[in-house]
């Protein structure tokens, strides 16, 4: 147990109109270290997760954490990127500075803004984090590329229409009570489930309610190492954070398994020394409903084939076996890319803390978060524990 979240802050996710990418950055980065009770002498690095890929005509973005206070000149700054995964991998970064004891203070920051970008940029933009050599031609970009995985499922292990549309129904319901969420409305199952002019399919199997939204945001988390961690007002955990890389092309692998996914799973579990039954709730990677799906199977939730029947038992609700995304997931929240990963980290803080509102699971003691780039490609698991 290095690294420690000890403040954090979180944008409104939506069509922000208003916003830039700069002002998403000052605004979250100045809330999270208020919240830390720190100011911009106490970071000694600054992480920045921003995918960009084209959604912003600006790039080279790292600096842009600076334009919060002038105090933050000559800090370390640095950007990563890893697909829909680049908020996480911004986290990983932080934690291993803490780790290298390079190190004792890191913001780390996460922002995207998407829509200003017009429907097919957007496509183009996001089909680049496939393999374009051979993937780059799929019709509806990376919607039509998670239809064709759909589709895969349900020809063997035959139709999830029920289950997809119960996994939207629920977290959408869940993303009513989340302040933060692009969409705050209850659909219900049987909009979810019926094809509409509201609710047309998308790509293969997948209805519109089955993917997640084009959404503009940013979040932040200030990280300590766990001695800094204890003098703070709170303190949340690393008890895991593992990534794993797999295979980019979908034709070098299974990709109805998630083994990266399941990789990522059974190292951070192995290493938190406990068990999926021992997590309070998980914040998992819904970018379209068919994800969340096999992601119950990747993590142990389900046997292989049996994701859509964990679905429909209610496992997955607020009140089940293990609650996934309280916070309404993707699917409600928003997915602006570069903010996703560390939104997953603010989110479960809040919720270990006691802080999280109408989304709060009751006596939440450990979460657990999963956050992928790519179909399965890049996969990072946190388990998270408060300690203060």
């Amino acid at each position: 147990m290095t690294a420690c979240i000890v403040g954090w802050a979180h944008s409104q996710f939506g069509k922000l109109a208003d916003e830039t990418v700069e002002s998403l950055i000052v605004k979250v980065t100045n809330d999270a270290l208020d919240h830390a009770g720190i100011g911009p002498d106490d970071v000694d690095e600054i992480v920045l997760g921003h995918f960009n890929a084209g959604f912003s005509p600006q790039d080279f973005t790292a600096s842009l954490v600076l334009q919060a206070d002038d105090r933050f000149r000559f800090k370390p700054a640095t950007r990563v990127e890893n697909a829909c995964a680049t908020g996480s991998a911004a986290v990983r970064q932080g934690i291993r500075a803490l780790e290298a004891k390079a190190a004792r203070v890191v913001l780390v920051v996460g922002v995207e803004q998407m829509t200003t970008t017009p429907g097919p940029q957007v496509q183009q933009n996001l089909i680049r984090a496939s393999y374009m050599k051979e993937e780059a031609d799929i019709p509806a970009g990376f919607a039509g590329q998670f239809g064709k995985i759909a589709a895969a499922y349900f020809q063997r292990h035959g139709d999830q229409s029920d289950a997809l549309a119960y996994i939207a129904a629920k977290n959408h319901r869940n993303g009513v009570d989340n302040p933060y969420a692009h969409m705050r409305k209850d659909f219900g199952y049987e909009f979810c489930r019926t094809e509409s002019e509201k609710n047309p399919f998308v790509a293969g199997p997948l209805k519109r309610t089955d993917c997640s939204l084009v959404s503009d945001g940013a979040a932040a988390i200030v990280l300590t190492d766990a001695t800094t961690a204890l003098s703070m007002r709170r303190a949340v955990a690393f008890r895991a954070n593992e990534h794993v890389q797999d295979f980019l092309p979908m034709s070098k692998r299974d990709i109805l398994l998630f083994e990266g996914c399941e990789e990522a799973w059974a190292r951070a579990l192995k290493k938190a020394g406990v068990t999926l039954d021992d997590l309070s709730f998980v914040e998992t990677h819904d970018c379209f409903t068919i994800a969340e799906l096999i992601e119950y199977e990747a993590m142990g939730l389900a046997k292989r084939g049996e994701g859509g029947k964990v679905a429909l038992e209610g496992q997955t609700q607020k009140d089940g076996r293990l609650p996934v995304n309280p916070s309404g997931g993707l699917k409600a929240k928003g997915h602006p890319i570069g903010a996703t990963g560390v939104s997953m980290h603010v989110l479960t803080a809040m919720q270990l803390t006691g802080e999280a509102g109408g989304i709060q699971i009751p006596n939440a003691k450990l979460g657990g978060i999963f956050n992928m780039g790519g179909a399965a490609v890049a996969n990072y698991v946190s388990i998270l524990d408060r300690i203060r």
